[in-house]
């Protein structure tokens, strides 16, 4: 009897829960139902989202791609098809959609040529780097001396014949076009910058694509070496452009909820140009789409959800990042978190939640921006994996994904992974199983990235979660896994 009694209490719950996410009512005269639970009502959200619906998402995705040129990347009409897709399935749950046009700009350069003496060095061009003339540039070789902040002033070059010259700095703590910008104000006509650790080269950005004034490259740290023992004239050849492309974000709240603590999640819906993104990043789209759709736009919550579908984050998190720098102090203290979703259905899956607690041991580059309220939405997101049967560990929020311009700008923030171009260790196969010393994703950023590859387990896994997390904090942002109140919130606004 006392199982039976517990059976009906929980058939009440499921059934009120469903009501309140279909905007529903009800009503009972003699005892009317007392409002649901949190968990209550994100676990009846989550049994609506199922992986059959989120597997039409990504077929669907799949369609537009081969339709387009096996992609979806911005700039295409993969990509357009892509945000009509998404718009009009919003739309037709009635949501107000909203698509925001941004400027995104495109990089493309050769190989540069580096030539001292009768010696010809490897270079990489920088991010947004002018190009050189046909026949390249030349000048004197000029090595800044090395420190804590090597060229990151003009003052660095005090003392040297800096004019005409092709200067040589290494990475350091300042920002490659502070570094390009100094050389400048001292006549520099090219820059070197040495990387400072022994890897591959780096990837590095001047940030702004119409700012830098000369051509800006990179060698290895070994070659670094190598050059500050040359004298004479350096010749630098490279070939580079940058375009400009239009983009749209697609952005839709639901009409109910308080405006003033908004629970915000999100999803890049453009691919890589190589390939159709139908995990990186159709899967994640497909959860957060999914659980809009069961949702709707007018359920019975106390805090409004607001849904973005990013454009241009595989040019550097550009649609997200401008996104948030519209927003001034008092819009970006409405919004009470982040969940972000970037890959959830990898082949041979991981289940990672970000590091909200900063539990991971630092790294070279230290520790990473982490909001107050973060760790609280990582033991969500911990407690639901558990539940579902898998035990999670930490991923870095290390700058990859559409998460960082909130982190940058104060706003708690979270999400699930399952893993990409990295390799899934023994200790990981024996906790998930799959394959040891195997990518994550071993199509990731490639034209193999399609529907066949899909892990089914690890999306309904992980699209579930979505759906959960969502569903509890629609609903309840205090306790020890909320977040802070309004009036506690410290935001910063975003310089665009």
């Amino acid at each position: 009897m006392v199982i039976k009694s517990k059976s009906i209490l929980l058939g009440i719950a499921a059934v009120a829960a469903v009501a309140l996410l279909t905007g529903g009512c009800m009503t009972d005269s003699a005892t009317p139902l007392k409002p649901i639970s949190a968990p209550d009502f994100a676990a009846a959200l989550r049994g609506r989202v199922s992986t059959d619906a989120m597997m039409a998402h990504l077929t669907k995705l799949q369609e537009i791609a081969r339709a387009n040129g096996n992609t979806r990347a911005v700039g295409t009409s993969g990509y357009d098809a892509s945000v009509d897709y998404v718009v009009g399935r919003l739309r037709d749950k009635g949501f107000d959609v909203q698509t925001v046009q941004f400027d995104a700009h495109v990089f493309h350069s050769d190989p540069g040529s580096l030539t001292v003496g009768d010696k010809t060095y490897e270079a990489r061009a920088l991010e947004y780097s002018p190009a050189t003339p046909p026949v390249g540039v030349t000048g004197p070789l000029v090595a800044v001396p090395v420190d804590k902040d090597p060229g990151c002033d003009a003052s660095d070059y005090d003392g040297l014949a800096v004019n005409g010259a092709v200067v040589l700095v290494d990475r350091g703590t300042c920002s490659f076009a502070r570094k390009e910008d100094a050389a400048v104000q001292r006549g520099a006509v090219a820059m070197i910058v040495a990387d400072n650790v022994t890897e591959d080269h780096m990837g590095a950005t001047l940030g702004e694509s119409e700012k830098a004034k000369i051509p800006v490259v990179g060698v290895s740290k070994a070659d670094g070496a190598l050059l500050r023992l040359q004298s004479g004239p350096a010749t630098l050849t490279l070939r580079a452009e940058t375009k400009t492309l239009h983009a749209r974000n697609v952005i839709a709240q639901t009409r109910t909820g308080l405006t003033s603590d908004v629970v915000m999640a999100g999803a890049h819906l453009d691919s890589v140009p190589e390939g159709p993104g139908i995990n990186d990043n159709g899967s994640g789209v497909a959860a957060v789409l999914e659980t809009a759709l069961q949702l709707g736009s007018s359920p019975q919550i106390h805090n409004a959800v607001r849904f973005g579908f990013w454009g241009a984050e595989e040019l550097g998190l550009v649609g997200s990042r401008k996104y948030v720098e519209t927003l001034d102090v008092n819009a970006l203290k409405d919004i009470a978190l982040y969940l972000n979703f970037d890959m959830l259905a990898s082949p041979n899956p991981g289940y990672f939640t970000y590091d909200g607690d900063q539990s991971m041991p630092s790294d070279t580059r230290g520790d990473p921006v982490v909001p107050e309220g973060s760790a609280g939405i990582e033991r969500s997101l911990v407690a639901y994996l558990k539940s579902a049967g898998e035990t999670a560990e930490d991923t870095s929020f290390d700058g990859r994904s559409d998460y960082e311009g909130f982190t940058a700008a104060g706003v708690p923030s979270g999400g699930l992974f399952s893993g990409a171009e990295t390799k899934k260790t023994a200790a990981q196969a024996k906790l998930w199983g799959g394959a040891a010393d195997q990518p994550f994703d071993p199509n990731y950023h490639k034209s193999t990235d399609t529907l066949d590859h899909i892990d089914r387990t690890a999306l309904g896994i992980n699209g579930d979660g979505v759906a959960y997390l969502i569903g509890l904090y629609a609903q309840d942002l205090s306790g020890r896994n909320g977040v802070p109140i309004r009036a506690d919130r410290t935001r910063h606004e975003l310089t665009k």
